[in-house]
């Protein structure tokens, strides 16, 4: 998930702080690359909670409280406004009023724009977070800040929870036509700092077609790039999204982290940092299964007593 600043509007957008902060941070140099960050920002990216993580499915603890959430206007079809080439991602601005609730957060919050995280194609994996060692193609993080804070985004970094990100990660299979008219505007941003608008015909609901959304891992971290703020609930879905080969070869054949004559971007994601506590929802038993388990419970009582 990217660290942001405040740009000077009546509304606070956020933009990766490679353009803000006063000290350099990239994916791809030796002098600036993730393995400097804690020497670079050691107040926070040198800290306990930090993100991503390898999330083990089997150490997850059951928590009852993890419900649905409620998204509001994720299916309207004009909620993308632009793209962006940041000279670390791509990332995508949304309009106002599109926001989460539900899922144990502690109230409502606005999502403000999403962005990708990739390796090399889909050859070399790049998704920051992974389950059980297995790291997917790419990771897709759709962040949110508290709608307490009208999008101060310098207030809700101070706050622990002051952000929310939704990571999904993606799978190479055919790609819905959703994500064919997000990758078509990639040839219009090759250069860091390039912006196209977005036209108007698919939604949110639209890129993330065939995920169960009631299905997630829940823990407590950081942004995952500079400064690292541990402000962040995390909330990463369990099953991908899916998306055709082409389309992810294109995210690292065809941007440049600077000018034309930079490195084309990939390996755009952090190392895994130490693990934390994760939730998950609580497995409940169907009725089919409690009754085979009472009969199994039944006959080994039966055979018991004939051997007595």
């Amino acid at each position: 998930m990217k660290w942001f600043e405040v740009v000077t509007l009546a509304v606070c957008v956020l933009v990766p702080t490679a353009h803000s902060q006063s000290k350099a941070w990239c994916y791809h140099l030796p002098s600036c690359n993730d393995t400097t960050w804690p020497t670079i920002f050691p107040e926070y990216c040198n800290g306990t909670r930090q993100s991503p993580i390898d999330i083990v499915s089997a150490s997850a603890t059951p928590n009852a409280n993890l419900t649905e959430f409620t998204f509001v206007k994720y299916d309207d079809t004009s909620a993308m406004t632009s793209m962006t080439n940041t000279g670390d991602t791509v990332q995508v601005t949304l309009k106002s009023g599109v926001k989460i609730s539900g899922g144990d957060l502690s109230e409502q919050y606005d999502s403000l724009q999403f962005h990708l995280h990739w390796g090399n194609g889909s050859s070399v994996p790049g998704s920051e977070h992974t389950v059980d060692g297995k790291r997917y193609p790419m990771e897709l993080h759709i962040v949110n800040s508290k709608s307490s804070y009208n999008g101060n985004t310098n207030l809700a970094v101070k706050d622990s929870t002051g952000l929310s990100a939704l990571g999904f990660f993606i799978e190479v299979r055919e790609a819905p036509d959703s994500w064919h008219n997000l990758a078509s505007y990639l040839p219009n941003i090759t250069e860091k700092g390039q912006n196209v608008s977005i036209a108007a015909g698919f939604s949110l609901d639209d890129l993330l077609v065939g995920v169960d959304r009631t299905k997630y891992y829940r823990y407590l971290g950081s942004l995952t790039t500079p400064a690292c703020q541990e402000a962040v609930v995390w909330t990463v879905f369990k099953e991908p999204i899916k998306v055709s080969k082409d389309l992810i070869d294109l995210f690292s054949t065809t941007l440049h982290f600077n000018d034309s004559s930079s490195p084309i971007m990939i390996n755009v994601y952090r190392s895994l940092q130490p693990a934390q506590k994760v939730w998950t929802q609580s497995i409940k038993a169907s009725a089919s299964t409690t009754c085979f388990s009472l009969s199994l419970l039944l006959l080994s009582l039966v055979l018991g007593w004939s051997w007595s």
